[in-house]
């Protein structure tokens, strides 16, 4: 691949990376410690990420358990779960934090394929943004002795990289609508 591509390249594998990884923090029916990514939790003043103040297992199918390192922050994780989005309730018994994931209703279902369907489409379209700039930065060349045959071929190769990358998105959203829709 020529180094001129290869920086585009790795933009498109970012988006797509930050794609997949947003994919994680949706709730599919079965408990998935990721959708805890995103809570921070008053660790002695500081927001820290949940994952770092408390050991976080999946028991079973639509249960997550929450174990915090100290006790004393009980409080603080029940808070940053009531205050997120995630619309879950949290019971203790004063040393354990377990969500009861709800069965998802086949409306709540079809909103959440809508919603990574959405999602889906706004990665494909950062990825042809970054095509439309490696096409601008590749049209500047011509002005620099580079010919218009290479200018073309390079603009090929990003154009193979952007088809790649809209298929590889647009498996990881029918992949992850599969996984929702399955009861």
């Amino acid at each position: 691949m020529d180094e001129r591509v290869q920086k585009y390249d790795s933009k498109m594998t970012k988006t797509l990376n930050g794609f997949e990884a947003e994919l994680s923090t949706i709730r599919a029916g079965r408990a998935n410690p990721h959708i805890l990514d995103k809570i921070t939790v008053d660790y002695y003043g500081s927001p820290t990420p949940l994952q770092q103040v408390a050991n976080v297992t999946v028991p079973e199918a639509r249960m997550i358990q929450i174990q915090p390192w100290e006790s004393s922050l009980i409080k603080e994780i029940e808070k940053a779960i009531l205050t997120s989005d995630l619309g879950l309730n949290p019971n203790n018994d004063g040393k354990i934090i377990r969500l009861v994931l709800p069965e998802l209703t086949e409306e709540r279902r079809k909103e959440l394929v809508k919603d990574v369907k959405k999602k889906g489409e706004a990665a494909k379209v950062a990825v042809r943004n970054v095509r439309r700039d490696a096409n601008d930065a590749f049209k500047k060349l011509t002005k620099q002795d580079v010919s218009e045959d290479e200018v073309k071929d390079l603009e090929d190769e990003v154009q193979k990289l952007t088809d790649k990358y809209i298929k590889d998105i647009e498996a990881a959203v029918d992949k992850k609508a599969k996984e929702i829709l399955t009861v």
